[in-house]
């Protein structure tokens, strides 16, 4: 099988060691915003980490029975720096290879991983907005508080966006960069006799 073009593989070289900056910058962002926060609050999530209005996001949740959010509400946090790695020397060898196949292989493996990660946080967010202390000081029957896995959704007097963060983004355009690059590839070897 005919292997990538030189170009092609420099840009998949690029791109995977472009990823490293994800490792200083956050993947994943939840806004939320109501009338007496008109500015929004923010909680980000790094690969390892989290920042912004914890604390505030926290004592509102109080409230209504929600679990204190902490690093180590994510156990995901001890091992995703690693899967990260991983995608990168991914890359970084089918650079080296030239290989299609293995082109082919690390977007199934990224649209899986992809996959896997949404559902990972749809199962957190499930459980952290409906595992509610019974003695909270304000109960609503029947009323879950999950965050939005992605994009928008209304919780009490709160609109949640749930949406990745600059990191996630450089992370999706990687993955799409090779996808492109696969077509193209794919393309070219057919027209070339």
């Amino acid at each position: 099988m005919k292997k990538l073009s030189l170009i092609s593989r420099i840009i998949i070289a690029i791109a995977s060691l472009s990823i490293i900056i994800s490792y200083f910058i956050p993947v994943w962002r939840i806004d939320l915003f109501a009338p007496q926060y008109p500015e929004g609050l923010v909680m980000k999530i790094w690969l390892n980490n989290l920042s912004g209005d914890i604390d505030i996001i926290n004592g509102l949740n109080h409230y209504i029975g929600m679990k204190k959010i902490g690093v180590e509400m994510f156990p995901e946090f001890s091992f995703l720096i690693y899967i990260i790695a991983g995608f990168i020397l991914y890359g970084l060898v089918i650079a080296f290879t030239g290989s299609r196949k293995l082109l082919l292989s690390y977007l199934v493996v990224s649209v899986i991983g992809g996959i896997l990660t949404l559902y990972d946080f749809y199962r957190w967010g499930y459980d952290y907005g409906h595992n509610l202390d019974p003695h909270a000081p304000i109960k609503v029957p029947g009323m879950g508080y999950q965050p939005p896995v992605l994009g928008h959704k209304k919780l009490l007097n709160f609109d949640a966006y749930s949406l990745p963060d600059a990191g996630g983004y450089l992370i999706i355009g990687v993955v799409v960069i090779a996808g492109i690059i696969w077509l193209v590839e794919k393309k070219y070897s057919k027209n070339v006799v």
